[in-house]
């Protein structure tokens, strides 16, 4: 007699398995890694909300990212920033997009750290001045024209 006298119990989850599954996963965490179109679209736009629009300046409401905080550092964060923004092109680059629209992008970068790194009014100009943002939207009217299934309806 091979058979035992009681059947094995079901394989149960864990507490911790069970909990993990309705746990909401934090913010950047499930961003794709391929070099798919829509992966690779994900990935500008969660830049782009880091660099232009992360936090609300109270009072006005107007929305603020790491360009403009970082940018106040004297060189070293206009480098920063300069490298945040090239990363987007970068990404961009792997799009297979043309290359006048990479060299836009580029000056749009290149012009933001520039006029930036000017005390007092790169810091200004850096509240006002979205290159990052200028930027999304040319890989956004690139994706909706030759890669349409990644567009994503706004609410």
């Amino acid at each position: 007699m091979d058979q035992p006298d009681h059947p094995a119990p079901a394989a149960r989850p864990t507490p911790a398995a069970a909990g993990a599954a309705r746990r909401p996963q934090p913010m950047g965490i499930d961003l794709p890694l391929g070099r798919d179109a829509a992966a690779v679209r994900r990935r500008i736009e969660a830049m782009e909300h880091v660099l232009e629009r992360s936090f609300v300046i109270p009072g006005i409401n107007r929305p603020v990212g790491l360009d403009a905080i970082v940018g106040l550092i004297p060189v070293a964060g206009d480098i920063i920033t300069m490298a945040m923004g090239a990363y987007i092109v970068w990404e961009a680059r792997n799009l297979d997009m043309p290359k006048w629209k990479l060299w836009r992008m580029a000056g749009n970068v290149a012009f933001d750290s520039v006029v930036g790194a000017v005390p007092v009014v790169g810091d200004a100009f850096d509240f006002l001045f979205r290159s990052n943002t200028r930027n999304l939207g040319i890989v956004r009217r690139h994706l909706d024209r030759h890669h349409p299934e990644t567009r994503i309806i706004e609410q």
